[in-house]
C-alpha cells in the first residue's frame, strides 16, 4: 500500500490520476529540495575564511600604523603633507572626484591641477575630513604607511592597461573627438 488515502480518494472519484501523479512529483521533489548537498556548509566555511582574512588584514593595518606612530612616522607625514598641499583655487569650477572607503567625495579643481591628477603628478589625501592635494611621492608614501587615508592615486599599470583595451577594441578610434565636449 503506497498510499491508502489516494486510492480511496480514487476510488471515491474525489481525485483525478493526474492529480495524484502530479502530487508524488511534487513530494519526490520535495524530497530532493531538502537533501543536503553540502554547498551550504562550504559557503559558511568561505563566509568564515573571508571573515577571518578581513580580520587579520585589519590588525596587519594597525600594526603597521601602531608601529609608525611609535617612530613618529605619522606625525611627519601629516605636517609634510598639510605644509606641501596645493591649496585648492576659489574660482575652481571643475568638480573632481574621488572614493575612498566606498564613500564618493568631491573636490573643485580649475583645469590645470585635473590635468596634473590625470597624469599623475598630484594625489588626494584625505586626513580629518579634509581634502589635500599632494605631490605624487608624498600620496604614495602615505598609502603605504597609512592606506586608509590616501584618495586618489594614479596608478600606471591601470592606465596601460585601460590604454591597451581602448586601442584594441575601439571602433570610433578614426573620429576626431570635438574640442568642446566635456565628459
Amino acid at each position: 500500500m503506497a498510499n491508502a488515502l489516494q486510492e480511496q480518494l480514487l476510488k471515491a472519484g474525489l481525485a483525478s490520476k493526474q492529480k495524484v501523479k502530479n502530487a508524488r512529483t511534487q513530494q519526490r521533489r520535495d524530497k530532493k529540495a531538502n537533501v543536503d548537498d553540502g554547498s551550504a556548509a562550504l559557503k559558511q566555511q568561505i563566509a568564515e575564511q573571508k571573515l577571518q582574512q578581513a580580520i587579520k588584514d585589519k590588525q596587519l593595518n594597525e600594526q603597521r600604523f601602531k608601529e609608525a606612530s611609535e617612530k613618529g612616522q605619522v606625525k611627519g607625514l601629516i605636517t609634510e603633507f598639510t605644509r606641501f598641499a596645493i591649496t585648492l583655487p576659489k574660482d575652481a569650477e571643475t568638480k573632481f572626484n574621488y572614493t575612498l572607503d566606498n564613500k564618493i567625495y568631491s573636490v573643485y579643481v580649475n583645469d590645470k591641477i585635473q590635468a596634473q591628477l590625470l597624469n599623475g603628478s598630484l594625489g588626494i589625501i584625505r586626513y580629518e575630513d579634509k581634502s589635500y592635494l599632494v605631490p605624487h611621492k608624498l600620496a604614495v608614501r602615505v598609502k603605504l604607511l597609512v592606506p586608509q587615508w590616501c584618495g586618489y592615486l594614479w596608478d600606471e599599470t591601470a592606465k596601460n592597461a585601460l590604454e591597451q583595451v581602448s586601442d584594441a577594441d575601439d571602433p570610433y578610434a578614426d573620429y576626431a573627438i570635438p574640442d568642446d565636449l566635456m565628459w
